[in-house]
């Protein structure tokens, strides 16, 4: 759990911004494993979910989050405001992703 509200909307409601700090961001750059690699491929053969990249993924965001709420905390924020996460693909085999918003001060 954070003390700062994230949030995708301009705003917070019910509450009044007093001060924008700038922004604010976080990201990682994830490669595949070569184990979970296999092992993804022959579940690509029969089809589903591709589990081993989806927690790939999921600890990606988590860490993106993390370093963009670390951001946040030193620009003395009480939330971030239009928060927004992206992924591009740096190679074959790793992907970034971005987490991203405006840190602001709420009365």
């Amino acid at each position: 759990m954070t003390d700062i509200i994230i949030t995708t909307t301009d705003g917070v409601p019910g509450r009044e911004i007093v001060a924008t700090l700038g922004l604010v961001k976080g990201s990682t750059v994830r490669a595949k494993h070569v184990g979970s690699d296999i092992v993804a491929s022959l579940r690509n053969l029969v089809g589903g979910e591709i589990k081993e990249y989806a927690a790939l993924l999921t600890g990606s965001r988590e860490q993106a989050l993390d370093r963009m709420l670390s951001e946040a905390r030193l620009l003395g924020a009480d939330a971030v405001i239009g928060m927004r996460l992206e992924t591009s693909t740096i190679t074959q085999a790793a992907s970034e992703v971005v987490a991203y918003g405006t840190a602001v001060r709420l009365k």
